[in-house]
């Protein structure tokens, strides 16, 4: 008998959970690849601290930002899904985009669960101030939520624009906090379709 339930439980075991960091490679993958030339406008207001970081005359900025893989910037706590900064004693002055997954429920199909997902824009406040009177964490929200409000992602779902809001960490470190509520819909449900099987065995039914 406990052979049998092994067995049941290794074949049917699943989790939205377990998928999370498929999903935030996906996220990254879209915010700072596949999404050009905004994903080069965003990697440099992350990387280049100075106000004239989008300045396209500037190209040395642009092969600065050519040298990070998504990996690099994680390594770098530029990107991260940690919630948690740390800082060196002799570190460039960075902005950073911890990414947070939260507020799961169920939906019709149980493969799936909607979630919140959080973007918390932290830049130190001494470096917002850019040219034109853009504010950094203002520009960095812009260019995610560009890229990403509206977006079918696949595995996650669509992402719906949910609030935005400010944030004060400290005297030294603020930014913005950007939300969106990802919720599947029937097109997830058809990515797993094997469309070479006749109809009633996709449902299982034989005869």
């Amino acid at each position: 008998m406990r052979k049998i339930a092994s067995n049941i439980l290794k074949k049917n075991f699943a989790s939205t959970f377990t998928s999370i960091s498929k999903d935030q490679e996906t996220i990254w993958r879209k915010l700072l690849v596949e999404s050009k030339p905004y994903s080069d406008k965003l990697k440099r207001l992350l990387i280049i601290n100075t106000s004239n970081c989008l300045d396209p005359s500037q190209e040395q900025f642009q092969r600065k930002i050519n040298e990070y893989t998504i990996k690099d910037m994680m390594d770098n706590q530029y990107i991260k899904a940690i919630p948690k900064l740390s800082f060196g004693e002799h570190e460039e002055v960075k902005s950073y985009i911890p990414l947070e997954f939260d507020d799961f429920t169920p939906t019709e199909n149980p493969q799936y669960r909607d979630c919140v997902i959080s973007f918390s824009i932290i830049c130190h406040i001494d470096y917002w101030g850019m040219d034109d009177y853009k504010l950094r964490p203002w520009e960095i929200a812009g260019y995610v939520d560009g890229i990403l409000n509206g977006e079918r992602l696949s595995g996650i779902g669509t992402l719906q624009f949910l609030g935005a809001s400010q944030l004060v960490l400290n005297e030294y470190l603020g930014g913005v906090l950007l939300r969106y509520v990802a919720t599947h819909s029937k097109a997830d449900d058809d990515e797993h379709i094997d469309n070479t099987l006749p109809a009633n065995l996709e449902h299982g039914v034989v005869g």
